[in-house]
């Protein structure tokens, strides 16, 4: 090829979205090893908790503060919470996808992200797991008692 002569290069293409490392499967995370055990294989936490959303799900009833990534935090009411996410009253515009931070009272920030928004409910997927012991705690702190004076968190 010379200077002067324009000619068809074909180059091969790279898929540039997929730079992680392969991981070997006693280093995965747990959720990541139990899915591919079951077949499934997920590219985030987020993907497998919106696929196996078996963890046991909370009625609560906790005033939170909601703060999406670069906007100004905003009152939320928790109505239910569970290892994986929380489903919460907020009237949002937030897309699903959006990077938000939930801070309950006594406790630090807990990331996660928007799975999905009604315009008046949203459903959240946490970063990271909760610890049970956590879990435990606000159940016993914010339990929700139903209309006939149960408990629905039982």
């Amino acid at each position: 090829m010379t200077l002067n002569t324009l000619e068809a290069v074909t180059v091969p293409r790279q898929r540039t979205c997929d730079i992680r490392p392969a991981v070997a499967p006693e280093m995965r995370p747990d959720w990541q090893a139990e899915t591919a055990d079951a077949g499934l294989m997920f590219e985030s936490y987020s993907e497998a908790a919106l696929e196996d959303r078996s963890a046991r799900r909370q009625k609560v009833l906790i005033h939170a503060i909601l703060r999406p990534s670069c906007a100004k935090k905003f009152a939320v009411i928790v109505k239910d919470i569970s290892l994986s996410g929380f489903l919460a009253e907020a009237f949002t515009g937030q897309p699903a996808g959006s990077r938000i931070w939930l801070t309950i009272p006594g406790m630090h920030p807990l990331e996660a992200e928007i799975m999905r928004n009604d315009g008046t409910t949203i459903g959240c997927a946490f970063t990271n797991l909760l610890n049970r012991a956590v879990l435990d705690n606000l159940v016993a702190r914010y339990h929700r008692v139903t209309d006939s004076g149960s408990t629905a968190a039982a």
